[in-house]
């Protein structure tokens, strides 16, 4: 039997289990499993990894994107640029090597979005400064899209979101949540951006997937904006980490 699976905390809202359950079944994939494996610490992967002697791959959610990095052997090299693992393949011997396929999936899942528009042409704000928000940097950087980070408590240069006014979203028309704000179950919350100054020019998207439409992207819908949720770049990031675990 090959074992898959998800670390994180909490997982009450993860897709992976029924994604990849679903995968095995349609694909007719014989002898693999995914399980949850809900650890409030990083310093726990190794109990996970020593409890699981068929375990084949791993997938890392919230928040251990970043603390998972020195427990492991080996990194991808574009894992070790960005500073966040998303993926873990567990090679022979139990050695664990890190990757990102966030970076991947958010890629092409924005290009997707912004569909004719031109990223040159546009600015970012990313909301959030977690691991989320690192492949994202990256896939920004990748795309020659300028970007600015935002967070409660941010120190020059990034920026704190009573800084944001419309002179600033004037400027930057492409808002990105990395935050979990607006997830399941907490979907009355949302980034403390101000909504009323966004237009039908602005892209909001929205890492988190459920539920289908957070209030974050309610509100820019309201405005005019175009709005889009984490699902597909959440596809995009599984198939690329089923990839790597079968390469």
């Amino acid at each position: 039997m090959n074992v898959y699976g998800l670390i994180g905390f909490p997982l009450t809202h993860s897709f992976s289990k029924r994604y990849f359950t679903e995968k095995f079944e349609k694909e007719g994939i014989p002898n693999s499993t995914y399980e949850l494996f809900e650890i409030r610490e990083a310093t726990a992967l190794p109990s996970v990894i020593s409890s699981q002697p068929q375990l084949r791959g791993l997938n890392v959610t919230i928040p251990h994107k970043e603390a998972v990095i020195p427990l492991l052997d080996e990194l991808d090299p574009a894992a070790e640029k960005i500073g966040a693992v998303n993926v873990i393949k567990v090679t022979e011997g139990n050695k664990l090597k890190g990757y990102n396929s966030d970076y991947y999936g958010f890629r092409n899942s924005l290009l997707k979005f912004l569909g004719e528009a031109n990223p040159a042409i546009l600015k970012a704000l990313i909301l959030g400064t977690g691991g989320a928000a690192k492949a994202v940097i990256a896939a920004l950087d990748n795309l020659a899209i300028p970007y600015k980070l935002v967070s409660r408590s941010g120190e020059a240069p990034i920026l704190r979101y009573e800084e944001l006014n419309a002179s600033l979203l004037d400027e930057y028309r492409l808002i990105i949540n990395t935050s979990p704000l607006g997830m399941y179950p907490k979907t009355d919350t949302c980034p403390a951006i101000p909504y009323e100054y966004l237009t039908e020019k602005h892209y909001l998207f929205d890492l988190v997937y459920n539920p289908e439409e957070t209030l974050f992207m309610k509100k820019g819908a309201e405005r005019g904006a175009k709005t889009k949720n984490g699902l597909e770049m959440l596809h995009l990031q599984a198939e690329k980490a089923w990839e790597i675990w079968n390469s």
